[in-house]
């Protein structure tokens, strides 16, 4: 009985998370949707965070450079952990699965779970803020949209987006605890 519950419950979240996951992909088909989610995930695939990663030092000295190495060494834990679960888990990205998925922009690899995008967004935003409090409207606002985009974009489902983001904050607080 157990058993048909727990399925149960899980197909539930199969079926909401492919439900949500078509419904923000159509939006795409609205003339600035594209164009703007497209650049969020271009600057979310790095480029973003390594401008942080240069700037601060430039602003802050010796005080921003710690706080860009803290990022940079955090990024490579990140990398790690992201490609070791994407090579286990193998979930096809959602376009790969159903024709109705529109791609807004090239995939970086063939898997979609985690998130790497967001898994980095987070990571990135939690070290950011715990040195510079001041970034966190920039940067939340930045995170959010990043992990919007990879749904929008049919790269991601929801729950792709939900445990990239759980484990970039894991690694991120561990890396705080660590740092002090």
């Amino acid at each position: 009985m157990k058993t048909s519950r727990r399925q149960a419950a899980i197909n539930q979240m199969v079926y909401w998370d492919r439900q949500i996951t078509f419904l923000m992909n159509r939006t795409l088909r609205w003339r600035t949707v594209s164009p703007f989610f497209r650049v969020i995930s271009n600057l979310g695939n790095g480029k973003f965070w390594y401008a942080l990663m240069v700037i601060l030092p430039l602003l802050h000295g010796h005080y921003g450079i710690k706080a860009a190495l803290h990022m940079g060494l955090t990024a490579l834990i990140t990398l790690l952990v992201y490609k070791s679960v994407k090579g286990v888990t193998q979930r096809p990205r959602p376009g790969a699965v159903y024709e109705a998925i529109m791609q807004g922009t090239v995939a970086l690899d063939e898997y979609s779970f985690p998130s790497g995008h967001t898994m980095h967004a987070v990571s990135f935003s939690v070290i950011a803020v715990a040195w510079f409090p001041a970034l966190l409207p920039l940067l939340l606002g930045f995170t959010i949209l990043v992990a919007i985009s990879r749904v929008v974009l049919g790269l991601h489902y929801p729950t792709d987006v939900v445990l990239g983001a759980l484990f970039g904050m894991l690694i991120s607080q561990l890396s705080l605890l660590i740092v002090g």
